[in-house]
């Protein structure tokens, strides 16, 4: 029926109570087994694993390989033999009736979607570093899920309100969280669906997951009564800050999409659903008919980057899940990207179709950033948020907007 997938390292406190939890399903413990994703060779972890087995159905795929949470999850989907894959973090406790849940309103008649499930108490609760943390006995979350029976669940997780439904419903895979989310197997082998082992620390892996999932025409969906609690840990959100920024970069080079970029440049995802219309059209605009993009190449041995270059390519299709078709310089149909590029013909460029409120380069990363005249179009708006991007990825100061003489 289910195979848990969770992703473990050096989280033996945590996995216990997440163990346990699942030991008191309601569910019963013949519909699904536990695969486990663990990066290290730990004793201490078999010998817990021992300690469950007249209980529950544990297997344990090990590696030594550095921590990287994608990969974890895909050791253990790798080897899920369940209908349906439940990818549950090492550090979320199920509520007793989860599972059942799950499988008698989402799964038992063969349906094809992607759950989100609900993980509540811990950044609700939590918005400082936790250095060190005391184990709790398991007895303290039996109280806690007693009181989340009756709790308003969609006020403790803002997903499942009324405030994020419009977002929810333009952009479903910006909301998925592999803390606990389930899909069917035959779903992830039919398409490749394995996570992304390109993202490194903590970030965007599951939205972009849950972009792929969507692609393939599964509806995301939010989980009724399908829910569990985040148990502390330790953490430091500095660190976790400048994890997510470089890993937002990675997914934004991957899928360079006008949705995103609006999130990253304009406070997340409520305000993306709020702009997204009006930006679409302002860029239609800028245009001519010809979607804005990036174009990134050398000139006499300088790096440089063209913001609002004239594309000439069709709007995004599905597609296959695995990715995004690449853009070439043969979409470039611009006389003043020509000009700053003493033309393209023949030549290397990277081609992005992003207006530039958000770029997935680095810091100083480029010699010299050009912001072409169709931004000069723009409202004020998004006409500074490009060039705060502008600014903020060259060496050399920017050039006013529509002027783009070389050097």
């Amino acid at each position: 029926m289910f195979s848990i997938v969770i992703p473990y390292k050096q989280r033996l406190d945590n996995i216990r109570a997440v163990f346990t939890s699942l030991a008191e399903q309601t569910l019963d413990p013949a519909g699904f087994e536990i695969v486990v994703g663990a990066m290290e060779y730990d004793p201490a972890f078999v010998s817990l694993c021992r300690e469950f087995t007249d209980r529950l159905r544990i297997v344990s795929v090990l590696t030594a390989d550095e921590w990287n949470t994608s990969q974890a999850r895909n050791l253990g989907i790798r080897h899920a033999s369940g209908r349906v894959v439940v990818v549950l973090d090492a550090d979320v406790a199920l509520a007793p009736v989860a599972l059942r849940n799950l499988w008698e309103r989402h799964f038992q008649h063969g349906q094809n979607v992607c759950v989100l499930g609900q993980v509540f108490g811990y950044d609700e609760v939590l918005d400082d570093d936790v250095d060190d943390v005391e184990a709790q006995p398991y007895a303290r979350y039996r109280g806690v899920f007693a009181e989340l029976e009756t709790a308003d669940r969609a006020r403790l997780d803002p997903r499942w309100s009324a405030e994020y439904a419009s977002a929810f419903a333009r952009f479903p895979w910006a909301f998925a969280r592999t803390g606990l989310m389930a899909l069917p197997t035959a779903l992830i082998r039919r398409h490749g669906l394995l996570l992304d082992e390109g993202f490194r620390g903590w970030g965007a892996e599951d939205q972009e997951w849950g972009l792929r999932i969507s692609r393939t025409g599964t509806p995301i969906t939010l989980g009724q009564d399908v829910y569990g609690v985040h148990l502390p840990h330790r953490r430091d959100f500095a660190s976790q800050d400048r994890s997510a920024t470089l890993t937002n970069r990675y997914y934004l080079a991957k899928w360079p999409r006008l949705e995103l970029e609006l999130a990253l440049a304009f406070g997340g995802w409520l305000a993306a659903d709020r702009l997204f219309p009006e930006a679409e059209r302002e860029l239609a605009g800028a245009g001519a008919g010809r979607r804005l993009g990036t174009v990134r190449g050398t000139v006499g041995g300088a790096r440089v980057l063209a913001v609002g270059a004239l594309l000439d390519v069709p709007p995004e299709s599905g597609g296959p899940a695995a990715g995004p078709p690449r853009i070439d310089v043969s979409a470039v149909d611009d006389p003043e990207v020509e000009a700053v590029f003493g033309g393209l013909a023949g030549g290397r460029a990277e081609v992005l179709p992003l207006a530039g409120f958000a770029l997935p380069y680095e810091d100083d990363s480029v010699d010299e950033c050009r912001v072409l005249a169709p931004v000069q179009r723009l409202s004020e708006r998004y006409r500074d948020a490009i060039l705060r991007e502008a600014e903020r990825v060259s060496l050399k100061p920017v050039a006013p907007v529509g002027d783009s003489s070389p050097g």
